[in-house]
């Protein structure tokens, strides 16, 4: 499956948008994520922005976890780490610069407790790939949560990115209920 825009990225000043304290209303992390991640995890937040989902991550997975905040621009990178910094989180977040073709993840193979895929999907070109890195990325009972926005991706596509998960190894375990979103809460077995 390819991305309706290939190489799209959501531009940084949407960055700025997107942490916007409104948004908590219908997506509060701390609710998406506090199901999925406890302390002492190791987390990765592929297409992170500035943000949103990785500082609360980062206080779910407590002063023992670890977040890898993965993005493909610099802008949003040194954003996330200014703020971080100024809510003490830098010493559990590492972050990491991927390319488009190239998502930067063989370093953590079988690694990961928790990957959190949040509007992302549906701007990467192989979704297949990115979802078969993902796969190597977790450990055996690692789960993945991909959502997508409803406004950018219909029903059929994200029901097409479950489909691949699923072709690539993951069993679906549940459909979080997210505000103005797609979710799927995936494990690899």
């Amino acid at each position: 499956m390819t991305a309706p825009h290939k190489h799209h990225a959501c531009p940084v000043w949407i960055g700025w948008l997107l942490l916007n304290p409104l948004r908590r209303l219908l997506q509060d992390p701390r609710k998406i994520l506090a199901p999925c991640v406890r302390p002492g995890m190791r987390a990765l937040d592929f297409g992170c922005a500035m943000g949103f989902f990785t500082l609360p991550l980062a206080e779910l997975v407590g002063p023992t976890g670890r977040v890898y905040a993965v993005d493909v621009q610099d802008g949003m990178l040194d954003q996330l780490k200014r703020r971080a910094a100024r809510r003490g989180l830098s010493g559990r977040i590492f972050i990491r610069r991927c390319g488009h073709e190239d998502f930067g993840l063989q370093e953590f193979e079988g690694a990961m407790d928790f990957i959190l895929a949040f509007a992302v999907i549906h701007e990467v070109p192989d979704v297949q790939r990115l979802l078969a890195a993902f796969h190597r990325a977790l450990k055996p009972g690692g789960t993945l949560l991909i959502a997508e926005p409803k406004g950018h991706v219909d029903g059929p596509a994200f029901e097409a990115e479950v489909r691949i998960a699923k072709e690539t190894g993951f069993i679906l375990r549940t459909t979080p209920r997210v505000g103005c979103a797609y979710a799927a809460l995936l494990a690899k077995q």
